[in-house]
């Protein structure tokens, strides 16, 4: 995560992975196999995180040399133990202070709504690869169908309209198809492309849905952590109320990210 953005929203490693960690792990590969970048590159993750998508680069992408950029250092101690073969580093996403031109392709993770300025965030990712090299990114689908989330915000409206402060499917406009092609573009890369990335979140019962809301890191869990002891009863009840459960207490949900491509023209 870059150093402008909500620093007390991240940082707590255990809690991300069990929020949304999990998910990233999955939605990873998705990504890289669409994303289709040839063997031998040099690659920068933007927001690396934990180092979900970056240990799937260092798996299945056989990269020349990888390096994981991010402010916290909780994350970036947990990414170095996951990935042993890459390097990090503490930085900013939009300020990184590396050369340009110094990679061939600059990615990043469910980072892109939590900068400042997108625009410049993409500025900074093309100023980093080569000419021809690519840029490609991943957000969640938050107005739509990361329904982990997006069923949480609903219901909690319903409760708190004050929620709508912390709903990413509100304050994250540019998490959706063409606002994400319209970003690339005035960044400068040509071939624009923007495709879904889908997967089933599977949760046993209600409580292991619920558990992850409850470590205070994210939007969602960060906004619950707030409320006085009663509203959070009412939200929970709400929320619960709202998911749709199997005859065995068993809750399956849709997990979108909004994936999106392009490439810095040839010199």
């Amino acid at each position: 995560m870059t150093g402008a953005m909500k620093r007390d929203l991240w940082g707590a490693a255990q809690a991300y992975e069990q929020y949304m960690g999990r998910w990233s792990r999955q939605v990873a590969p998705l990504f890289l196999t669409w994303l289709a970048a040839p063997a031998q590159q040099r690659w920068v993750d933007l927001g690396c995180g934990t180092g979900a998508l970056t240990a799937e680069i260092a798996r299945t992408c056989a990269p020349r040399a990888l390096l994981g950029v991010d402010t916290a250092e909780g994350f970036l101690q947990a990414a170095a133990r996951a990935v042993p073969s890459a390097t990090f580093q503490a930085g900013d996403v939009s300020r990184t202070g590396l050369p340009g031109a110094a990679f061939d392709c600059a990615v990043s993770g469910l980072v892109l709504n939590f900068t400042p300025s997108p625009h410049t965030a993409l500025q900074e990712m093309t100023r980093l690869v080569r000419p021809g090299g690519l840029v490609g990114l991943y957000v969640w689908d938050y107005a739509g169908h990361m329904q982990i989330m997006r069923r949480f915000f609903d219901a909690a409206r319903t409760i708190d309209p004050g929620a709508a402060a912390f709903d990413d499917g509100v304050n994250a406009p540019v998490c959706r198809p063409a606002p994400l092609r319209a970003a690339l573009a005035s960044a400068g890369l040509w071939d624009v492309r923007v495709t879904p990335l889908d997967l089933t979140a599977a949760f046993a019962s209600f409580d292991e849905y619920w558990t992850p809301f409850l470590g205070a890191t994210g939007s969602a869990p960060k906004y619950y952590a707030g409320l006085p002891p009663g509203v959070q009863d009412q939200v929970r009840g709400a929320v619960r109320a709202a998911l749709p459960t199997g005859p065995d207490g068993e809750i399956l949900l849709a997990v979108r990210a909004w994936a999106a491509r392009g490439q810095l023209p040839d010199a």
